[in-house]
């Protein structure tokens, strides 16, 4: 197989910075979108959806089946990886992004019209369910692509940074829902759970033709082009998927545990500590949306600050060191959570998402790419991230909810989570160097 990683031109003439400013900020907004659509749903998730689709049962019952829903999202998202990457590898990453974008839309828009369980009985979860499959597909194929056009399109030496613009696009989606829905929280309580929460889904529709209009304007990924150019002289026609996992299984093992750490701690935020915090009467719900916003706020910069010190001093480098303090910093931050006084609620927010998550999340979109060659790229980097989407942000609400009892006990919570820290710090530490001044180019080697 011929690694086109290693003989890939820097962006020089004016037409490529202009190609590589507009792919970045498509992927950027892109994946903004996607996320605002997605995160509605986890939050609404511990807030509304047991009220209005699980209606005489008992709140714990309705926020454990309102969970496992939105588990559903996360284990239909490798499936999305796996079909959705094998497009983006066969014929690019563009038009696969574009039908991405366009599911995510139709499926929020499906949510905010669907009636609830007083209207429709048993038929309003199902539908749920099915909205949130295809919701968790789309999904799975937006994130490696959006990371490669950002990756793909950057220079050698800010290629950590050129992935995480597309990370970037979570928070500032995340702000956008989080501060949306808190705003429509400020109804009376009878209006907001009748109508008002789908206000937030049905806006989603504008943001996607947005979405939409700047991806149909960017151009393909050049390292895309070269690697099918390659393919073609060499005759080869090896489906991506294969490729995967005949050379490349380790790696999606590594990269599956790599990330599981910092993913844990953006479900723990989204789905969990927002209606936690609500229910133990530290602030109302509205308030605690805008913390959790003010939070992702600071982490748009925190992203490609820690993305930014990978390119410098390499990946494993600043993933270990990260992952060491993360872990033992969980404590601390339950701790901080489980204060009555908000401002110190306010703090635990933001320290959770700009030194737990942040820090290890900024150069994993770069970390987990750079371990497959081009042409099997978008479909391994995709895999591996939406696994460890599962073992982290995917179960750990439902776990969460499990464990932690009307006591306010974390400690059970607070030992997995650091379990999932540790895993992430192992499976970095068995993986290459890919970037700095050690990086090992052959995709071959874990």
């Amino acid at each position: 197989m011929t690694n086109i990683d290693t003989d890939i031109p820097e962006v020089k003439t004016p037409e490529q910075r202009r190609d590589s400013r507009r792919a970045k900020v498509a992927s950027f907004l892109g994946t903004t979108v996607e996320f605002y659509d997605f995160l509605l749903y986890a939050f609404a998730a511990g807030l509304i959806f047991p009220r209005v689709f699980f209606a005489g049962m008992s709140p714990q019952l309705g926020t454990t089946l309102s969970f496992v829903i939105l588990l559903t999202g996360y284990l239909a998202r490798p499936i999305g990886g796996l079909v959705f990457g094998h497009f983006g590898d066969r014929f690019g990453r563009k038009n696969v992004l574009f039908v991405t974008l366009l599911l995510m839309g139709v499926v929020s828009v499906g949510i905010g019209l669907l009636p609830g369980y007083e209207a429709i009985g048993a038929v309003a979860p199902i539908t749920l369910v099915m909205l949130r499959i295809v919701q968790g597909l789309a999904m799975g194929g937006e994130w490696g692509g959006a990371t490669l056009m950002g990756m793909e399109h950057s220079e050698k030496k800010s290629r950590g940074v050129g992935a995480s613009i597309a990370a970037m696009g979570g928070p500032a989606g995340a702000v956008l829902a989080t501060v949306v829905l808190a705003l429509f929280a400020l109804m009376p309580e009878p209006q907001f759970f009748s109508w008002g929460w789908r206000i937030p889904f049905l806006m989603s529709a504008v943001v996607v033709l947005i979405g939409l209009y700047l991806r149909l304007r960017v151009t393909e990924s050049p390292d895309f082009q070269k690697a099918i150019e390659a393919a073609q002289k060499a005759k080869d026609k090896a489906l991506p998927i294969a490729r995967v996992l005949k050379e490349f299984p380790l790696q999606v093992i590594l990269g599956t545990f790599a990330g599981a750490g910092s993913l844990a701690i953006q479900g723990l935020l989204a789905s969990f500590l927002v209606p936690y915090v609500v229910g133990a009467g530290v602030v109302p719900r509205q308030t605690a949306l805008l913390m959790l916003a003010a939070g992702y706020v600071f982490q748009i910069g925190t992203i490609p600050l820690f993305a930014g010190l990978s390119d410098k001093f390499g990946r494993k480098p600043v993933l270990i060191t990260t992952g060491i303090v993360s872990a033992a910093l969980v404590f601390p931050m339950f701790w901080l959570f489980n204060s009555t006084n908000p401002w110190i609620v306010l703090v635990a927010f933001i320290f959770g998402c700009n030194i737990l998550q942040s820090s290890m999340f900024g150069p994993i979109p770069a970390f987990l790419s750079e371990k497959f060659a081009t042409e099997a790229r978008y479909t391994g980097a995709s895999l591996s991230y939406q696994l460890s989407s599962i073992l982290g942000a995917g179960s750990i609400p439902l776990i969460a909810n499990l464990i932690v009892g009307p006591d306010r006990n974390m400690t059970l919570l607070g030992l997995y989570v650091i379990f999932l820290f540790v895993l992430s710090i192992i499976a970095v530490a068995l993986s290459r160097e890919t970037a700095g001044p050690r990086a090992n180019p052959d995709p071959r080697a874990a």
